[in-house]
């Protein structure tokens, strides 16, 4: 099923905020609607690209490895715009991509993220510019981004989907730094929920996944037991179908749900073939 934006009411007022852009006024009803997927060049960020692409979407995908982002932007379709989201001018070309490219954004997923040092370490033996380093790709970054992307989300009735971890709520040795700096991507995602009331913003915990990241917090043990990202691309698929109210999302459930649902349609198709007969 394709992503029908949503109608705006009205248009966001101006505002300028990082670098001194300024925001858009309503999005170009007559375009695709338009997605940015930080880290998108891999991994789930690439899995969830190349679906919005196959459902019509125009998709703008970034990353640090430049030769990956090319590689991938045409493999699947989408816009490849290399660069690391800690740097203003790069987070200000992303979202002018998306306004020179189609004139709006609907969709702005916070994927990009760092699990830090590794091995993983304890608290007391973080050094403090380590965990700097987390905070300002996994906070500060995609807070950024959003305050560039929410007049343009807001003028097509848009959302921000921000990538978070159980590690954001439970307590697990070794995972203090990363689970800190998602547990304040959540406490953001909230907020903005509140204070922008015509953009949806939730934040999804994926569950674990067979990516490098991953990979990288077990090193020398094999993953091959945890879910592909392709896996986990229905859940993100169902807040935009769905648009559910903002908040934290876990995709175990959206999946579940879904499955309910699919199980439920094909009971109902099964008693309309019984009827005819």
């Amino acid at each position: 099923m394709a992503y029908e934006p949503a109608t705006s009411a009205s248009p966001a007022s101006a505002s300028t905020t990082e670098g001194g852009t300024s925001s858009a006024s309503a999005g170009d009803a007559t375009q695709p609607p338009t997605a940015i997927v930080t880290g998108g060049s891999k991994g789930f960020g690439r899995e969830l690209a190349a679906e919005l692409v196959r459902q019509g979407w125009v998709v703008i995908i970034d990353g640090r490895n430049g030769d990956r982002v090319a590689r991938t932007a045409r493999e699947v379709g989408a816009i490849g715009v290399p660069g690391d989201v800690t740097n203003p001018l790069h987070r200000q070309s992303l979202v002018g991509t998306a306004r020179r490219t189609t004139g709006r954004l609907d969709l702005l997923v916070n994927n990009a993220s760092t699990l830090g040092p590794t091995p993983l370490r304890p608290l007391v033996d973080y050094r403090l510019d380590e965990l700097r380093e987390v905070f300002e790709t996994n906070v500060i970054a995609p807070l950024a981004l959003a305050q560039l992307a929410v007049p343009l989300l807001a003028a097509s009735g848009g959302a921000v989907l921000n990538l978070t971890s159980d590690a954001s709520i439970e307590a697990y040795e070794g995972w203090g730094g990363y689970g800190c700096a998602k547990a304040a991507l959540d406490q953001w995602t909230n907020v903005i929920a509140v204070e922008e009331r015509g953009v949806r913003a939730w934040a999804l915990d994926p569950g674990d996944m067979r990516t490098d990241m991953h990979q990288a917090a077990f090193p020398g043990q094999d993953i091959s037991d945890r879910p592909l990202p392709a896996s986990v691309v229905p859940a993100a698929l169902a807040l935009l179908r769905h648009r559910p109210p903002s908040g934290r999302a876990r995709a175990v459930d959206l999946l579940a749900a879904a499955h309910q649902v699919t199980a439920a349609d094909q009971v109902t198709a099964a008693d309309q073939v019984t009827a005819v007969r």
